[in-house]
């Protein structure tokens, strides 16, 4: 029996130690500014406004009412942050759209003026305080929704106590933000914007006797969870962004050149396009109903073999040309042609080819990932009459599955099985039974829109 050396198990424990140690900070890292959001770059780079609009936010606050899901009992930490007027107020700034006065502090405001006018009187000093700037418009709303568990899911593998597994969850916070106007009351534009929030696990780990009572154990992972403030900035800087551009469209406020703001919508609008064509659902899954419409020609490798009246067939790779054509939404006929060989070991082995039309049906039609499924009928052909077989063509009865994967509207992945039931029996020769002769393949390749 294998026995461990102690020079080796010590090796092992040393290494595992270092590893474990490497998962840990052992250093505190030094200050740094703050990160800011995907899109707040997009934001900076407005085109300056006609005059920058004076803008009051009293109180941009939670309103979700949430705390943190916890396993310990209850938790009186909330699920989002409570600073997001700080966080509104520096996306106003950053904007270059708007002049925000303070008013969530506004009691600690007037306390001080009052503080410097008596001091002056005292010390008979003259001259007043300059008026408080008031605001023209005000900027109300709030988190309004925040989502846990909207999608979780996992996976792994584990063979004698050794494997590995994953898992994730998605939550989303939605935001509301309101440009109020302080002349009339009047509610000037409402917009939203919803942003996810993942949170992922990853870890592996061994379990087993190495020799007689010697068991090994050994363990890694990390987790990452995506930070719900910089999903709750990233929301508000969008927000701040799509209230802009769509006051501008409807005359509240003015961009001070023309042609460069038209160029920055421009691009918003190629953006927000984009954003209508791959809308996303309630679970933040994003949906597009142009990913599976026209026509596509793909290329595929298959791999495969006929079940018939010889105990062992041969299985032999190949490759295929299929047209597919979308009639509808989910729906297609695909005119399939593959190329490959056919036998049974010690017997016969003969190329043949295959052409057959299948209608498909995909259930998640909108979704980058969908799975399919169809029926048809074709014709199996050998290159020439064999000896053994006095046919050469042989007529299908034809079904399919698998998985679509669109990395865009006009290129995509697919792995699927292929089943055919022979309709005249004796492809191998021998015609015996009434279960007729089968032919299956796996088939995996790209496809391309035209």
């Amino acid at each position: 029996m294998y026995k461990i050396a102690p020079t080796s198990l010590l090796l092992c424990l040393m290494l595992l130690a270092g590893c474990a140690s490497s998962l840990q900070p052992l250093e505190t890292e030094r200050v740094k500014p703050g990160i800011n959001s995907k899109v707040h770059e997009s934001l900076t780079q407005m085109p300056a406004p006609q005059e920058k609009v004076v803008a009051a936010v009293y109180r941009f606050r939670d309103q979700t009412g949430q705390y943190k899901p916890t396993n310990r009992g209850a938790s009186w930490s909330t699920a989002v942050t409570q600073g997001a007027t700080s966080i509104l107020i520096k996306s106003m700034e950053d904007s270059g759209w708007f002049t925000p006065i303070e008013r969530e502090g506004i009691s600690n405001l007037l306390n001080e003026r009052e503080i410097i006018s008596k001091t002056r009187q005292q010390n008979n000093q003259s001259g007043k305080l300059p008026p408080l700037l008031f605001g023209g418009v005000l900027l109300e709303g709030g988190i309004i929704g925040y989502d846990t568990n909207v999608i979780t899911g996992g996976g792994g593998v584990r063979f004698l106590g050794t494997g590995a597994s994953g898992q994730f969850r998605k939550d989303q916070v939605t935001i509301y933000l309101r440009a109020v106007s302080t002349k009339n009351g009047r509610i000037l534009k409402t917009v939203h914007t919803t942003k996810s929030i993942i949170s992922q696990e990853l870890e592996s780990g061994a379990f087993r006797y190495v020799d007689t009572n010697r068991l090994l154990e050994a363990e890694a992972g990390f987790t990452y969870n995506e930070p719900p403030v910089m999903a709750v900035t990233e929301a508000i800087d969008e927000a701040i962004k799509t209230l802009i551009v769509e006051g501008v469209e409807e005359g509240i406020w003015s961009p001070k050149d023309r042609t460069n703001y038209m160029q920055y919508r421009k691009d918003f609008e190629q953006v927000k396009e984009w954003k209508e064509r791959a809308e996303a659902n309630y679970f933040g899954i994003t949906q597009n109903n142009k990913l599976r419409s026209g026509f596509y020609l793909s290329t595929n490798v298959i791999f495969g073999s006929h079940i018939g009246s010889y105990p062992i067939s041969k299985k032999a790779a190949g490759i295929s040309l299929q047209g597919e054509f979308f009639f509808s939404s989910g729906s297609s006929l695909k005119l399939n042609g593959h190329r490959s060989q056919i036998g049974a070991q010690d017997v016969f082995l003969e190329p043949y080819t295959n052409i057959d039309l299948t209608f498909n049906k995909y259930l998640a039609p909108d979704f980058s990932l969908s799975p399919y499924m169809g029926l048809g009928g074709g014709i199996l052909m050998y290159d020439q009459q064999p000896d053994f077989t006095d046919r050469t063509f042989f007529p299908s009865a034809n079904a399919e599955a698998g998985l679509d994967y669109r990395l865009s509207e006009n290129v995509g992945l697919r792995i699927g099985f292929n089943y055919r039931y022979l309709i005249e029996d004796g492809i191998d020769g021998v015609s015996q039974g009434s279960i007729h002769d089968q032919q299956w393949n796996i088939s995996t390749g790209v496809s391309i829109g035209l």
